[in-house]
Formats: C-alpha cells, structure tokens, sequence
C-alpha cells in the first residue's frame, strides 16, 4: 500500500482554492504530470462523474478514468481509478488558515499490483516529491491572482 500526504498553505480564500483545485479541467496547468483531461460524463463533478486522464510518469503515457466518490463542495473531493497496474485514490480537502488563507491537504493511496509492487516501494518518495511540486505550483498560480 502506498499512502503519501502533504499539503500547503494558500494565500487565498478557501472557497477559490477549492472551487479551482477541484475541477478537472484546471489539472494540467497545476498538475506537472497531467497532459490532458476528458470529461466522461457531462460536467460539473458531481458523485459518480467520471473524468479520463493522461498523464505522464516514470517516462510512461498513462491513461486512467477517475471517479468521483465523495465531494463536499469548498470542504473535500475524493476520486478513485480501478484501471491499469497502481489503481489509486486521490483526495482534497480544504480549510481555512486564518483570514483569506486555505490550507490544502493531498493524498494519494494505492495498491500496486504485479510489477508496481516492487516499484511501490520507491514510488513513494517520487510522488511525495511531484505532490509537493504541484501544490507549489497551485499556490504560485492562485496566489498570482
């Protein structure tokens, strides 16, 4: 099982931070390994929408289907693949951190199957890392606002 969590604080209001870290189609200019993102079922997210994503990582094209399993608007997101060797869980949650301030919370849990299992070992340190770059990457763009 791979379990990796970190977060930050965003000078910004929480009802923004979320409102644009939670919809699909901002991913690709925060998320460094996103490339693309394709609505399968017709927006907004809602609880069984399902959003499909390339992504690159390792050096591999990685397409997977996400699935929205929990959503409380400005509050948290939880999404979830089944597809492909590492099927994933990913979740959001927002707070507020004092006057126009947000702290966002990311983790990603998984259980890698076959190959993946050996190489969950070292994922984790590696998506630690790419987490933390892209919510640095998110508080550089909304904080730029």
């Amino acid at each position: 099982m791979v379990d990796v969590q970190t977060e930050t604080v965003i000078n910004r209001p929480r009802l923004e931070v979320a409102g644009y870290a939670a919809d699909p189609g901002n991913a690709p200019d925060w998320y460094s390994n996103i490339a693309s993102v394709r609505w399968e079922t017709v927006p907004p997210q809602r609880v069984g929408s399902r959003v499909a994503f390339v992504a690159h990582f390792l050096g591999r094209s990685l397409e997977y289907t996400y699935e929205f399993t929990e959503l409380v608007p400005g509050t948290s997101l939880t999404m979830r693949t089944a597809q492909g060797p590492f099927p994933m869980q990913t979740h959001y949650t927002w707070q507020d951190a004092g006057e126009g301030r947000t702290r966002m919370v990311l983790r990603n849990t998984g259980s890698p199957a076959g190959f993946s299992r050996v190489a969950g070992l070292v994922m984790a340190p590696m998506m630690r890392r790419a987490m933390r770059k892209d919510l640095a990457k998110l508080k550089q763009l909304l904080e730029a606002r």
